[in-house]
């Protein structure tokens, strides 16, 4: 279900658009997007990107399954929190015979 008026078309960054036509000149590997508001378009189909998540550059893969989503999508901007289950408490902190 699109979310985004059909006659609008997809969102791309005008630098992307830029990218895009030195990507079809060059064969370049790998590039550097700090978009991810961007949609991904299909051009960039088989070749590896770099999306900044606010601190590091996370490497991905563009495959065909994955045009028309946005970049941020494939880079989490957030930790996951893992809860760690240790031995349960039999005393409380200060010990067994102070109060």
């Amino acid at each position: 279900v699109p979310r985004r008026s059909i006659w609008k078309g997809s969102f791309v960054d005008a630098f992307l658009l830029k990218m895009r036509r030195v990507i079809n000149r060059e064969g370049e590997s790998c590039r550097k997007i700090w978009s991810r508001r961007s949609s991904i378009p299909p051009e960039l189909v088989d070749r590896f990107v770099q999306i900044y998540n606010g601190k590091t550059f996370v490497r991905c893969k563009i495959t065909e399954g994955k045009v028309g989503h946005k970049f941020g999508e494939f880079a989490f901007a957030r930790k996951r929190h893992i809860k760690i289950y240790g031995a349960p408490r039999t005393e409380g902190r200060r010990g067994k015979g102070r109060r």
